[in-house]
């Protein structure tokens, strides 16, 4: 068994398509914009685990996103094999962290956000 499919919430999923791979790089699997509908993969792995782009259209979704965010708690975690070089590709592209990359005892991590309601943690072991 494997994971094919997650999913994160987002204020709005056209916006968070153009983010993904505009700026991130991330693959499209499948976009209809006229249905809010979006995914994305990474292009490390194309047919790997797709990431939905869920708009956050219920009041739980809407709360679970916002308290992720308040709390400053990553909504999900994206692992790089080269910190300085993807966070100075981020910055030059305009991606606001919140944290810049640090050393932990579990490796180097970084907080960014993806103007779209969430906060994204990069990470390399």
């Amino acid at each position: 068994m494997k994971i094919a499919l997650t999913s994160i919430f987002v204020n709005d999923p056209v916006t968070a398509f153009k983010f993904y791979t505009q700026v991130l790089g991330f693959i499209e699997k499948l976009y209809l914009p006229e249905q809010n509908l979006a995914i994305v993969a990474s292009p490390e792995e194309p047919n790997g685990t797709g990431l939905l782009l869920e708009p956050n259209e219920s009041k739980l979704a809407k709360a679970y996103q916002t308290g992720l965010y308040a709390a400053g708690i990553p909504c999900i975690v994206f692992g790089v094999t080269n910190m300085k070089a993807e966070y100075e590709k981020l910055v030059a592209k305009g991606v606001t962290f919140r944290q810049a990359p640090i050393k932990t005892e579990a490796g180097t991590q970084a907080l960014f956000e993806d103007g779209c309601g969430n906060l994204i943690q990069l990470y390399q072991a």
